[in-house]
């Protein structure tokens, strides 16, 4: 228990976004997945997800961990239409119609509450995406539930210490998450294999350094220096302790920084690929449209939490 104590205190934890749904007509998204954590509560009505359409019932909650890839099924029609994720992202306000919590508790239509949040290992790892779990239902979870209540409840205010009560309340939600898979014994494999990077000292120095110096040389030669081990090794130690080699997973750090900065600045493509270390602007946009399937400016044009004017 102590050792868990000590990973959840290495997670930073951070409320990114939550909506109320009426869905307004049935769709099947045959590759649904997000960049950030999604908690999906079923208020009314049906949500099933998986290559076996596993159902959820009334009450129940469904967790997608970013970047897993899903289908989910938001209603239920006997003439359901299937998208793709870009389809669905495009098209999203034919599907879920955007609702106050208060009318959700009135309505008899199908409706969703859904949370997306952020859970990073020392501020560099997705806690939940290295574990490596898969999206999963969470039955008998009344207090889950109700935090999720409570966040869609206080997003909707406008009192003293909102944000705050936003942040405290989703460090509550994801310690109960975690509680739910440790109590049942979920993907006890996953979580068994996957959290052995906890415990070298080395390899969180690689984190850091690695976030720290995304626009600079990320050589191997350069990773077995800050860890103190050989070039011809560091890719095998890296890979050993995370499941991913070193520049694979820089280059997702990469992304995922240009990704943050297309949703807060006005900078230009350009210059953020820059920042986050492509020198080649063609380059950087032909490796952000194969990794996330859209180009970035039109992912900026859906993710920008900047006013346009």
């Amino acid at each position: 228990m102590e050792y868990y104590n000590k990973v959840i205190e290495s997670v930073n934890i951070r409320f990114l976004r939550g909506f109320n749904y009426q869905i307004e007509k049935p769709v099947t998204v045959v590759d649904h997945k997000e960049f950030d954590n999604m908690l999906i509560l079923l208020h009314h009505g049906s949500l099933k997800f998986g290559d076996e359409q596993e159902v959820l019932n009334e009450g129940e909650i469904l967790f997608l961990p970013g970047e897993r890839k899903t289908s989910v099924t938001f209603g239920s029609s006997p003439k359901l239409g299937e998208l793709d994720m870009e389809a669905f992202r495009d098209n999203k306000r034919k599907y879920l119609q955007s609702i106050s919590f208060r009318d959700i508790k009135n309505s008899e239509d199908d409706c969703i509450s859904v949370v997306s949040f952020e859970s990073k290992v020392f501020d560099v790892v997705n806690f939940f995406n290295s574990l490596d779990i898969p999206p999963f239902i969470i039955r008998f979870n009344d207090r889950l539930a109700m935090l999720i209540e409570d966040l869609m409840k206080e997003q909707e205010v406008s009192s003293v210490g909102k944000e705050r009560s936003l942040r405290a309340l989703t460090e509550l939600l994801v310690i109960e998450l975690l509680r739910h898979i440790l109590k049942n014994r979920l993907f006890v494999e996953e979580i068994s294999t996957n959290v052995t990077y906890f415990k070298d000292p080395r390899l969180i120095e690689l984190f850091k350094f690695i976030k720290t110096n995304l626009s600079g040389d990320l050589s191997n030669k350069v990773l077995a220096k800050i860890a103190n081990v050989s070039e011809d090794y560091v890719g095998q130690y890296f890979k050993m302790l995370t499941g991913i080699n070193p520049q694979d997973y820089i280059e997702y750090q990469r992304m995922e920084a240009a990704i943050e900065l297309l949703r807060t600045s006005k900078k230009s493509i350009r210059d953020i690929g820059k920042e986050v270390g492509y020198k080649d602007t063609a380059y950087f946009c032909r490796r952000f449209k194969m990794m996330y399937g859209v180009p970035a400016g039109k992912m900026r044009r859906r993710e920008s939490l900047i006013n346009p004017n």
